[in-house]
């Protein structure tokens, strides 16, 4: 009788997650038409603005249920641009990303809330210079999928954050005469991102 029960509901769960299963969807972020940028303060008079031009990984899904969606993304940590070739360098060295330690910046999904109307907190794991620190992305989207010239269909969204750059262990500073610092510790972050259904 105790294993009649137990095949009973064995055949129970997998009758429920086939369904689920077959409607799961990958969405593969697409690098071309992807971008991460970040803006900090400088000697707090300005904002410089720079960009990691290398980004990949995946969206999944299961069907329509947002709280199914997972998302696993990678930068490139040496991919960074901010258009001055020596701050680049510097931003590369041991004193800011250490990119020859540290060569990837990943993001994992752990939960999804709405926000509104096509709004979303989205929870996750943030590693970066080798400290996981959990951060909260500010979503919008994504936009009603879309067929391109090639037949591959296409959806989009935006999101944005906010980082204390100290938390993960990236404190180079410098005083500054006048007062203040040289580097600014909050870093704002905005990405847009373009993914392909596979």
């Amino acid at each position: 009788m105790k294993h009649s029960i137990t095949r009973t509901l064995f055949a129970a769960v997998i009758s429920i997650a086939i369904p689920i299963l077959a409607q799961a969807d990958t969405w593969q972020i697409d690098p071309m038409h992807t971008s991460v940028e970040f803006t900090v303060r400088h000697m707090m008079i300005s904002n410089v603005k720079g960009t990691f031009e290398k980004t990949s990984g995946t969206i999944t899904t299961a069907g329509e249920v947002p709280a199914t969606v997972v998302i696993d993304a990678t930068i490139e940590a040496a991919s960074i641009n901010t258009r001055v070739e020596k701050r680049d360098g510097h931003l590369k060295s041991p004193e800011f990303f250490d990119v020859a330690k540290f060569p990837s910046i990943t993001f994992k999904s752990t939960r999804i809330e709405q926000a509104g109307t096509a709004k979303w907190k989205v929870t996750g794991n943030l590693t970066l210079h080798g400290v996981t620190k959990e951060v909260i992305l500010d979503v919008d989207g994504p936009t009603a999928p879309v067929k391109d010239p090639f037949g591959n269909m296409r959806s989009g969204a935006s999101a944005t954050s906010k980082i204390d750059r100290r938390d993960f262990g990236l404190t180079f500073n410098k005083a500054l005469e006048t007062g203040g610092v040289l580097v600014g510790d909050e870093v704002a972050i905005s990405i847009d991102v373009e993914a392909i259904k596979k």
